[in-house]
């Protein structure tokens, strides 16, 4: 396939392909047409890409490589990709994994969706979620079950659960994704790849909806979109297409996010965050970020284990949870309000003196090192009560939506969290670490990230 210092598809990064692009190394059809055999080969047990819109993928990628040839250079040219079913795309159907929505289709390209386009990379078509993104698995009455390429009978994570899956399993190198609950950071972790959930109205939602509502991604607070991909600087390289004001607010901002906080590991003040008051972490997913936390002081990294600085998280998970109640309800069938104006108010002012107590805290430190979730990838549930379900902790069943606490750590007060691979469990399941930081830092979580794959490999 490829012409001249031969890339694996299956594992190269996204800005690799780029520049073989640019180089003409390959074409960017030769690299679409690799993509959809590696989906039509790998995808039938996985289940992640469940709307494939190869035709109009092929005619992208030979637009890209007409561009190539009358000078054009763009940061995603020829890169082929997929997208959320969240996410609008002119001409295919946006479901939310609802039965109501399935034949509906939008009429044009989410904002997203249209910068990625026009940085130059090929869209092939639509990953799996669960109902509503409403789930850490990704499993819906439309498209059926994503399975996880590690281990089939478990669960890839959710809501953004079909992207990791396809990146993990070698399909894609770059994935559009959305977070509120975890949404990127739990695939990620459960998949092996890498995730960034953006600082809070970062990138701009438009056209991230369920059919008929209309608005910003349906004006929700604490839900982000964003990038999941092989490497940490792809990440970088998505958000820098993707991130940025746009129609009445592009006329008086521009994007001026600040430089990472270090350039090596010995740069950083780490904070390790590894228990929660609202939720328990298993020993397997607590082993690799101790093991990391080591690692980084051999580094020379300066790492502390408590903080007095740390928000006491008090009511946040419950304050949390009663928002995220009431926002995801929006737009589902028959949904009816979950709490009142008063109360939502009230948490608008909680989030902010969260807001205020982590900006304390990040004077002092650079980034806070977490886990994504209690647990690895956990087999797959059926039992459509979250009540009812659990998650095994330790030999020891625990409640089954606990566990939104830990991505409740950087969403209630809308901060950026990078989420990067750092192990495995005993069976072979990937692990990951949540990296948190300032507001508007998100160069800081990832660019840690990246030395975190560069020192001690992903």
């Amino acid at each position: 396939m490829l012409k001249e210092k031969p890339l694996d598809y299956a594992t190269a990064s996204a800005g690799s392909l780029a520049k073989a692009v640019t180089a003409r190394q390959v074409s960017a059809l030769e690299l679409c047409d690799a993509a959809i055999a590696a989906i039509e080969a790998k995808d039938g047990p996985i289940n992640a890409v469940v709307v494939r819109d190869f035709d109009r993928a092929r005619d992208a990628a030979k637009a890209a490589d007409a561009a190539l040839s009358k000078g054009e250079n763009r940061a995603l040219l020829g890169v082929p990709m997929t997208v959320k079913d969240s996410h609008h795309v002119a001409g295919l159907p946006t479901t939310w994994g609802l039965t109501p929505f399935k034949d509906w289709k939008a009429s044009v390209d989410s904002t997203g969706v249209a910068r990625l386009k026009a940085a130059g990379a090929v869209i092939l078509g639509k990953t799996n979620i669960p109902p509503s993104l409403g789930d850490w698995q990704s499993a819906n009455p439309v498209y059926g079950r994503t399975n996880n390429p590690h281990d089939l009978t478990r669960s890839p994570g959710g809501s953004s659960g079909g992207g990791a899956a396809a990146l993990a399993s070698g399909m894609v190198p770059l994935e559009f994704g959305s977070d509120i609950g975890g949404s990127i950071r739990v695939p990620a972790h459960f998949c092996g790849v890498f995730g960034h959930k953006p600082t809070f109205d970062l990138v701009p939602q438009t056209g991230h909806a369920p059919p008929g509502v209309e608005g910003p991604g349906a004006g929700v607070q604490f839900g982000v979109i964003g990038p999941l991909a092989r490497t940490a600087a792809d990440l970088q390289l998505a958000l820098n297409v993707l991130a940025g004001p746009e129609r009445d607010l592009a006329r008086g901002y521009a994007l001026n996010l600040p430089p990472p906080r270090g350039e090596a590991l010995g740069d950083y003040r780490v904070l390790i965050l590894d228990a929660h008051p609202a939720a328990a972490v298993d020993d397997e997913v607590l082993a690799p970020l101790h093991a990391l936390a080591d690692r980084l002081e051999g580094a020379g990294a300066e790492v502390s284990r408590a903080s007095p600085l740390l928000p006491d998280f008090g009511g946040h998970p419950e304050t949390y949870l009663a928002m995220l109640g009431a926002i995801m309800g929006r737009g589902q069938p028959g949904a009816e309000p979950q709490m009142n104006t008063f109360a939502y108010m009230n948490g608008l002012d909680a989030i902010e003196r969260a807001r205020a107590a982590w900006a304390e805290l990040f004077a002092e430190f650079d980034v806070v090192l977490a886990p994504p979730f209690g647990t690895a990838a956990f087999p797959h549930t059926d039992n459509p009560e979250w009540g009812e379900r659990t998650h095994i902790i330790n030999g020891q069943p625990t409640p089954y939506g606990a566990q939104i606490a830990w991505s409740g750590i950087a969403t209630f007060p809308g901060l950026p969290a990078t989420c990067a691979p750092i192990g495995k469990t005993k069976a072979g399941l990937p692990v990951g670490v949540q990296i948190i930081g300032p507001a508007y830092e998100d160069r800081t979580t990832i660019a840690f990230a990246g030395l975190i794959e560069r020192e001690f490999g992903a």
